[in-house]
């Protein structure tokens, strides 16, 4: 029993440490990847190739000055960010990076990476209300609105590959993966592509804190460590996502010759460079547009794709 506890606390520790390490170390691959796209140097001056630049960026925010409104609520406008933060950490439990190592297995895994993502839409809509003022407000009702659409979305789009795996738990996912489900749902993972982008709020769709109309959105009034909480969830969410597209279409750790969680990795950085790729090469959507792209054009496609899905596996499965 001691034995079982010590193991899952040094899973613990092992995994949030290198999520924590990662996500601090994003943001720099983000900055050189992008800097090199636009023909230039990115972060330069903090250690050798600005390799120190996110422990330089994690210092300034600790020692910045916590600025609280007047009118704001003080108790929610603490808590939001933590509760956004948290939530993000909390779905690293059951990412299975290879095929024995994992914090703990779940027979409903995807249902508990989705349930516990939309309670992450409420620390940016309370941290938009808790400010106490126009902007943060406007940019945590078009959080709610869009991240709550685009999670109808993601959802539906992983229906196909649900279907054909016939199960929840995402190492059983993987296991009956003898060929990618992304050949099979090739249409499914570009929508799950966009809605995970959306639902994300990374580029073209960081609409809640758009600086060209919203100063900064939600998160217009905070500094210090409750913004970088924010930042650290951003970067976090992303790899959830990039995670569990690779677990549900690009066959998880499964691979020839290399290790398992070698090939994990491989395939979660390919995905998160092509989320740099895609914030370097496209503008901001406006909010019509982005709506009208969810709601008119990938619900539909979605809905479709699913139907075709159990027409198919009625088929095969019919002989």
């Amino acid at each position: 029993m001691l034995l079982e506890i010590g193991i899952a606390l040094l899973k613990i520790i092992v995994v949030f440490a290198l999520a924590l390490l990662t996500v601090a170390y994003l943001t720099y691959i983000e900055r050189k990847v992008i800097g090199h796209m636009q023909v230039r140097m990115g972060p330069m001056r903090v250690g050798p190739h600005g390799l120190l630049q996110p422990i330089a960026d994690g210092l300034k925010l600790f020692m910045k000055e916590d600025i609280v409104p007047y009118e704001a609520y003080r108790f929610t406008f603490y808590f939001a960010p933590i509760l956004t933060l948290v939530t993000a950490l909390i779905l690293f439990a059951v990412i299975p990076f290879d095929k024995h190592f994992a914090i703990t297995r779940l027979n409903i895994g995807v249902m508990y990476i989705l349930s516990i993502a939309s309670v992450g839409v409420l620390g940016i809509l309370l941290a938009g209300w808790a400010s106490g003022s126009k902007y943060p407000i406007l940019g945590g009702l078009r959080s709610a609105a869009q991240m709550l659409s685009y999670e109808i979305f993601l959802g539906f789009s992983i229906i196909g590959a649900l279907m054909i795996s016939g199960s929840l738990d995402l190492v059983k996912i993987v296991e009956s993966q003898h060929v990618w489900n992304i050949v099979y749902q090739p249409v499914a993972f570009v929508i799950y592509i966009i809605a995970a982008l959306g639902e994300i709020n990374r580029v073209p769709f960081d609409l809640p804190e758009a600086e060209t109309e919203l100063v900064a959105g939600f998160h217009t009034e905070y500094s210090g460590m409750k913004f970088a909480y924010f930042f650290l969830a951003e970067y976090a969410n992303m790899i959830i996502v990039c995670s569990m597209a690779t677990i549900l279409f690009l066959g998880g750790w499964r691979g020839p010759v290399l290790p398992g969680f070698v090939w994990f990795l491989i395939k979660l950085f390919a995905l998160i460079y092509f989320f740099i790729w895609v914030r370097a090469t496209f503008p901001r959507y406006r909010y019509d547009q982005f709506m009208k792209i969810g709601w008119k054009i990938m619900l539909p496609i979605v809905l479709a794709n699913i139907v075709v899905t159990g027409v198919v596996m009625m088929m095969v499965q019919g002989g």
